[in-house]
Parts: structure tokens; sequence; C-alpha cells
């Protein structure tokens, strides 16, 4: 079976040792990262939590609204509902994004300096 890669290492680096692990968690960088992180994750969390919850609760209690018929048989309820969808492919595209701009550029630079400090 031929494969493109080549076998990985019989050596494996050194693991960083606890407190290098710890200097980096409390250091700015860190710290910056993972408030870009949260900043985006937890707002948006709670916003898809909500906007999902209010289309239940309308599901269940505003049964008239959502049978409002909008063109042919194209109901409030199915837009609703195919918008929930779109609202996830937005947020997923949306955060692989600011990873790709942001998270990923500041966690590659910290990774790379804890593997080089040996």
């Amino acid at each position: 079976m031929a494969t493109e890669t080549p076998p990985p290492s019989k050596t494996q680096a050194p693991l960083p040792t606890t407190e290098e692990f710890l200097a980096v968690r409390d250091s700015a960088e860190f710290g910056e990262l993972r408030r870009s992180y949260r900043s985006f994750a937890f707002p948006l969390t709670v916003a898809f939590i909500a906007w999902y919850l209010l289309y239940v609760l309308l599901s269940n209690y505003a049964g008239g609204f959502m049978g409002t018929k909008l063109f042919g048989n194209i109901n409030v309820a199915l837009v609703l509902g195919l918008a929930q969808f779109l609202t996830t492919f937005l947020i997923a595209w949306w955060y692989a994004r600011l990873a790709a701009v942001k998270l990923d550029p500041k966690a590659e630079a910290i990774k790379s300096r804890m593997e080089n400090a040996e």
C-alpha cells in the first residue's frame, strides 16, 4: 500500500513542562486569544438559542401567525424554519472566516513558540 506521507518518526519531541504550560496559559497573548474566541462564540450562541426558542414558542403558542400563508403553500412557519438552517450555515461560515483570519494565526504562534522552547 503506497502512501504520500512518510511514516511517523520514532523519536518524539519532548513535551512542555507543567510550568511552561502555566506560563503560556497566564500570558497576555493566550488571554487575547481566549477573549477573541469568547467574544464571538458566547454572544452568537446566546443569540442563536434565543432565535431557536422564539421559533419553538411561536410554533407552540402562535399557530395562527405561523400558519399565515405568504404565497402559495408557503407559510410563516416554513420560512422561519428554513431561516434556522440559513442562520446555522451563516454562523458556521462566519466562524470559519474569523478562525482563519484571527484565531488560527494567534494559536499557531503560541504553538510554535511552545514547540521551539526546548
